[in-house]
Order: C-alpha cells, then structure tokens, then sequence
C-alpha cells in the first residue's frame, strides 16, 4: 500500500459514548494509520457513505448500547450493497462473547471489548490490511 491505512471510526445510533472510541482513534492515528472520526449518533448508511468517500480501508464501529446484533449486520450489508468487500468492519465496545461469535459468523471481523490493550486493535487492523493487500497481487 502507497498511502496510510485509511480508518473510519464511528459510533452508531443512540450512544452518546465516545471517550473509548476517541481513545481507539488516537492510538491508531499514533500507529501511523489516517483516522475519520465520524462523531456520535451516526445512522449505518452514514458511516458506510463516509467509509466510501473517504476511501477507507477498515470501519471501526465503537458500541455501548446494545445494539449490537442490530448495527454491525446493518453496517455489513450496506458495505456490500456499495461493494466495499475489500473492507474491514471491526469494532468493540460491550458486546457479550456468546455475540461476538455470532457476529464474526456473519463476517464482521475481530471484535474488541474493554481493556484490550490498543496496540492490539492496531496490530490487527494492520494485519488485516497486509493479508487483504497479498491477495490483490
């Protein structure tokens, strides 16, 4: 890749929470990776229209209020009704582990809750992304 990871960092619906989700885009942006922080109470189709026109590589979902089995399927099938399959759509917040499954089934990528250590969030994105990237060649 010639340019940064492109990150939109989001936070869906209702949650009025962001300190998590600011923290996740400082570190990454200290990662080196180019972060778009959407702001709160964003719809699904807002956060993929923006992961669209900012070219982004991965979507960063941060999520408090339970909605979770509701927003990440949303999310994941708007990226693929605008062909973003080449997409990361992870995220964290507090989401139980019996859904986490539940959703990585569905082919959300890994999700994170509290107390990962950011570097982690950033080393699998990166990861990711250098995965995604050897397949094109």
């Amino acid at each position: 890749m010639n340019r940064p990871i492109r990150v939109v960092i989001a936070k869906a619906g209702l949650d009025g929470h962001d300190r998590g989700a600011k923290v996740i885009a400082a570190a990454l942006r200290d990662a080196g990776m180019e972060v778009i922080y959407t702001g709160l109470r964003q719809t699904p189709e807002m956060i993929v229209e923006t992961a669209l026109q900012e070219d982004a590589d991965a979507i960063g979902i941060s999520i408090l209020s339970g909605a979770h089995l509701t927003v990440f399927p949303r999310i994941h099938a708007l990226m693929k009704a605008k062909g973003l399959d080449d997409v990361l759509l992870t995220g964290g917040g507090i989401i139980p582990e019996g859904d986490i499954e539940i959703l990585m089934r569905q082919g959300v990528g890994r999700l994170f809750t509290p107390g990962t250590p950011t570097t982690a969030i950033a080393d699998y994105i990166k990861a990711w992304i250098t995965e995604r990237d050897a397949k094109k060649v």
